[in-house]
């Protein structure tokens, strides 16, 4: 008869989600969102388990410096409806980048992500900024001087 192991469950001591920036200046939109997809679901960590949040926190600048292969950028759609009749609203890439360049990056991670309550959360870990500042400094210089 075989003995069968336990899988690891990590313990709410061991999930302490750390802080990391990325810079998306001059980066493809679909690998870069797949690095963060990765990140924010946990499976750069050793302790990963599919059911439990076991992401990092992910700040994203640069947002309008996102670069796109081939001619999405007159040819990618984005769909928003109101609700009301006729309320379908159409918008290319270059015009959303133009105007939210941080929509274009999260709507392209939540496709990544499960579609549950904690790829929800995972989501909400997502903090993405048009430009080069941010306000997490505090909680990113935090993280990395715990290593020492």
């Amino acid at each position: 008869m075989a003995i069968r192991q336990k899988m690891y469950q990590p313990k709410n001591s061991e999930l302490k989600p750390e802080w990391q920036v990325v810079d998306a200046e001059g980066k493809t939109l679909g690998r870069l969102s797949s690095e963060i997809a990765t990140i924010l679901q946990g499976k750069h960590r050793p302790g990963y388990v599919s059911y439990l949040n076991t992401g990092d926190y992910v700040v994203v600048i640069n947002a309008e410096k996102i670069r796109v292969t081939g001619n999405k950028l007159e040819q990618k759609k984005y769909y928003r409806h109101s609700g009301y009749h006729g309320g379908l609203k159409e918008t290319t890439l270059q015009e959303l980048l133009s105007t939210y360049p941080e929509r274009v990056i999260q709507q392209s991670v939540k496709g990544m992500l499960p579609k549950n309550t904690p790829g929800k959360r995972m989501l909400s870990r997502l903090k993405v900024y048009g430009g080069e500042n941010h306000p997490h400094g505090a909680q990113v210089n935090r993280t990395k001087g715990t290593g020492e």
